[in-house]
């Protein structure tokens, strides 16, 4: 039997941030942001523009992984996989976990997800339950390319007492390779063990005025050395790619910002309403979001945890025969019930995330879920779909006339499609272009539901930014 050296106590309830008065913005030279290499380095305030221009970093071309629809292939000179351990602990928080693994592993990245707790299944901030590839104890002797820290809390209390993790993470600050941590991981966990010294650090603004005074920094992004961090779940995707960068080099990063759709504010409108009507409701909103293998965990978790945040009631249900299921890049995660356990109940809103051919194709053939679809527009209820999802509402003939965005793949299928906008609202039906889209997607479902401070409100918890009006 293995040993555990990480006491784990019995925690409280995850804690939820909220977020203090906005940071001002710092000015920005150009549309894009400019990493120089090899020197401390920062992103300014300008928290939902998700343009990147990468850092010229290493020259490593990216290893070849197997192949999926969104993963970068390698070249003939690909250098050896490169080694992330991601540690995650009750209280994480799911977003910057999940997007971490998502993106590092489209990279080309051999990704350990390892549980500091004694059990592999751990329940996220949010609610989210994930499952870990492995416990923290079997990762003491294994060397790593890049040690990445999620946030959350308590997560980053639970990392903080992890003894193996603490001797993990300082050996890879002391022989100068990778590491990195987002949210409350800087200040929680990275600063008790020592890991900042000299470092210029950025962190969730919560937690900003435990940093140093003179090496803290109000930036997105911070990279000094070594050492990589970044504000909170709003900032994943700049974190995970300013990670990619380092590790496989500029036109890798390009890449996979292009696939996850990273665009600028100004390339395209945040979202476009037709045949405006009133989502609100009286009672706390209820919402369902089917899953199976192969769905796209960035979708799941995102959509999921942003809903939470706002008090929606949230079941995910799986249209498997188990609970379990296996994301599109190998996140596992536990739904909370069987689809079947699920249609009993009314929903406000059921929204379908992407799963790439095979996920979608799943979706499509749940015949409990088809009926669920069919009972909702019958009804006048809501519908959602993100990326290639709406065309299971188009093949299930729930679409109508109604006007639609979607994965550009996808597109071409649908009989109204509107070009342009992140996510699209016409009547009782929203659509996204999916994966870095989706929180754009959440947040305005948040607005129908509760109007637009509640979604401005959640968007700050998040470092994310949203319009003021």
């Amino acid at each position: 039997m293995e040993s555990l050296s990480c006491l784990v106590l019995k925690p409280s309830p995850p804690t939820r941030l909220f977020f203090p008065p906005r940071i001002p913005q710092m000015a920005l030279p150009g549309s894009t942001f400019v990493f120089p290499f090899s020197m401390d380095y920062q992103l300014p305030i300008t928290t939902a523009k998700l343009a990147l221009k990468p850092i010229r970093a290493s020259t490593s071309a990216v290893p070849t992984t197997p192949s999926t629809t969104s993963t970068v292939t390698s070249s003939p000179t690909a250098a050896s996989t490169k080694k992330v351990l991601v540690p995650i602990g009750f209280g994480t928080e799911e977003m910057e976990a999940v997007i971490l693994v998502d993106v590092l592993r489209r990279a080309g990245a051999e990704v350990t997800v390892a549980s500091v707790e004694p059990q592999l299944e751990v329940q996220a901030s949010g609610g989210t339950k994930l499952v870990a590839d492995t416990r923290i104890s079997t990762c003491s002797d294994r060397v790593f390319d890049l040690v990445a820290l999620p946030g959350g809390m308590p997560g980053s209390a639970q990392l903080r007492d992890c003894e193996i993790l603490k001797k993990i993470t300082s050996k890879q600050a002391e022989e100068k390779r990778l590491y990195g941590g987002i949210s409350t991981a800087p200040a929680v966990t990275l600063l008790p063990w020592g890991l900042l010294k000299r470092k210029r650090t950025t962190c969730h603004p919560a937690f900003f005025d435990r940093l140093p005074t003179f090496w803290a920094v109000k930036s997105n992004i911070q990279v000094s050395g070594e050492l990589t961090t970044s504000q909170g779940p709003g900032t994943s995707f700049l974190f995970a790619l300013a990670l990619v960068e380092q590790l496989f080099g500029e036109s890798v990063a390009r890449e996979i910002g292009e696939l996850l759709f990273m665009h600028s504010a100004d390339d395209k409108p945040r979202k476009e309403e037709f045949n405006k009507v009133d989502w609100a409701v009286s009672h706390t909103p209820r919402v369902l979001v089917p899953v199976a293998n192969g769905s796209e965990e960035i979708e799941i978790v995102t959509i999921v945890d942003i809903l939470r945040r706002a008090k929606v009631d949230v079941v995910v249900a799986s249209v498997e025969k188990s609970v379990k299921i296996l994301a599109s890049q190998g996140v596992k995660i536990i739904a909370d019930k069987l689809i079947g356990d699920a249609a009993g109940s009314i929903y406000d809103l059921i929204i379908l995330p992407q799963g790439g051919v095979a996920g979608t194709e799943r979706l499509q053939k749940s015949r409990i879920l088809k009926k669920l679809l069919k009972e909702q527009d019958a009804a006048g209820r809501i519908l959602g779909a993100v990326c290639s999802s709406p065309t299971v509402l188009h093949k299930h003939g729930l679409l109508k006339e109604n006007k639609v965005t979607a994965h550009p793949s996808a597109i071409t299928e649908l009989s109204n499609p509107v070009d342009g906008p992140k996510v699209v609202i016409d009547g009782k039906l929203i659509t996204s272009m999916g994966l870095a889209t989706v929180s754009d997607f959440a947040l305005a479902i948040v607005s129908k539901f509760f109007g637009h401070a509640r979604a401005r409100s959640v968007a700050e918890g998040l470092v994310f930014e949203y319009p003021r009006s």
